[in-house]
């Protein structure tokens, strides 16, 4: 099947899954329902009954197909050995679990395709508000069927952007925000990369920053910023890749404010 072919499907599919298991329990968590999987982070019944279902759901669309999940990984992480290999979907049940958790409508569902460990398409679905992010390696960037890009950001003094500082070193996070002190302000994040990399493309942030960079949370939205004509790339310029470990991405909503955030931000 074309990737082409794919996009509504998966579409129709995310829509599906939120009906049936995520937004049931939006505001309606039982305290059973959640638990603590590592140190700050939690999992609720909707990301593992979600999770599930798009496992079993996602390879019909594409025989030869597997998928990756972000619950499946915590509890083998040798799955991401093969992440490189193959046509891989990549799924992130519920991005801002703890947003979820809290009642905030700042949570996503996220699926990236991936052949040999390039992403070639992605969804992020916004299940509050039904909004659906796509976009497809060369095909553009879209949001409900409409196609977006970029507009220009505003000069230095007029820039907002998102730095997560949760797991950013100590370090690097004081150079940032000195360095970044002119600044129209630095952002917390929005805790849900399926909703920051939209915030760029939509103009209503210029920049996020991140350490961890987990393939569930970054190959949908990478993907989804460069379509629009946004930058997303580790801090010393190398092209991220999910299946690549490593730290640090910086995303921009233009390459040319890549390159003066990774200048000016970054500089020792």
């Amino acid at each position: 099947m074309a990737r082409q072919e794919l996009i509504q499907p998966v579409c129709d599919l995310l829509h599906e899954v939120a009906a049936e298991v995520v937004m049931p329990r939006f505001r309606k968590l039982a305290e059973a329902e959640v638990r603590v999987k590592s140190p700050g982070e939690e999992v609720t019944i909707a990301d593992e009954e979600a999770e599930r279902l798009l496992t079993l759901r996602l390879p019909a669309l594409l025989p030869g197909s597997r998928v990756i999940g972000e619950e499946a990984v915590s509890a083998q992480p040798e799955l991401l050995q093969g992440l490189g290999e193959g046509t891989v979907f990549v799924v992130d049940p519920v991005d801002g679990t703890s947003n979820f958790v809290k009642g905030s409508p700042c949570f996503s569902m996220m699926v990236a395709l991936l052949r040999e460990g390039e992403p070639v398409a992605s969804w992020m679905l916004s299940p509050a508000t039904g909004t659906i992010h796509v976009a497809e390696r060369g095909g553009g960037a879209w949001v409900d069927g409409k196609r977006v890009r970029v507009g220009q950001p505003p000069q230095w003094t007029g820039l907002r952007g998102g730095v997560l500082t949760r797991f950013l070193p100590a370090e690097m996070t004081a150079r940032v925000q000195a360095n970044g002190r002119d600044l129209a302000a630095i952002l917390p994040g929005m805790h849900c990369a399926g909703e920051d990399y939209p915030a760029i493309v939509r103009g209503e942030q210029h920049f996020v920053m991140f350490w961890r960079g987990l393939p569930w949370d970054h190959a949908p939205g990478t993907l989804f910023l460069e379509e629009a004509g946004g930058r997303a790339a580790r801090f010393d310029g190398r092209p991220y890749r999910p299946a690549e470990p490593g730290f640090g991405i910086l995303a921009a909503q233009t390459p040319q404010l890549w390159d003066e955030l990774q200048r000016r931000l970054l500089a020792d």
